[in-house]
């Protein structure tokens, strides 16, 4: 019975400080689209790919025009030459993997870039919500562009707007 009554009372405590604490919620993407030095860097990004996917790309039509020139006149070729050719067909076509990996893979020249370019906003918005959650003493602030699953939410406490006011942006 005490332990029932010990249990019941921490509860009861538990749920007291629970309810008592605030809450709040930002929306990043909505920050990140108000800040011009973040779509500026977007663009430059998007340029950058654009023309590493144009490169790509027409390496990827030679290999294609190696390959039905190879086929064209192949029963005209040695053995010899068939085999020459066709190690040059694979070996370009490693060569543009290699690039398509390099240029566009898990650690590739576009992630850095991206890096490079969005994280110090990205840490500037975290430096401002964090000064935020500390001056208005919330206990949690949630991120309602990264797939946070709220069912309701009081916009009296979106924070968005004041996130963008202390990094200097006005919307």
């Amino acid at each position: 019975m005490k332990k029932i009554l010990a249990s019941s009372m921490a509860l009861f405590l538990f749920m007291g400080v629970a309810f008592a604490q605030k809450f709040a919620f930002v929306d990043s993407d909505y920050i990140l689209q108000n800040i011009p030095s973040y779509n500026a860097a977007q663009e430059e990004l998007n340029k950058v790919s654009e023309e590493w996917e144009t490169e790509i790309t027409a390496e990827y039509t030679e290999i294609e025009k190696m390959y039905k020139t190879y086929q064209s006149e192949r029963v005209l070729l040695t053995d010899e030459m068939k085999k020459k050719r066709e190690e040059e067909i694979i070996t370009k076509e490693r060569q543009v993997k290699e690039l398509q990996s390099k240029y566009f893979g898990p650690e590739g020249d576009l992630s850095k870039k991206r890096e490079e370019l969005v994280k110090p906003i990205q840490d500037a918005i975290y430096k401002a919500v964090k000064e935020l959650s500390a001056e208005g003493s919330y206990a949690v602030i949630f991120d309602t562009a990264s797939g946070a699953s709220i069912l309701y939410s009081n916009p009296r406490y979106d924070l968005s707007d004041e996130v963008l006011k202390k990094l200097g942006y006005k919307n």
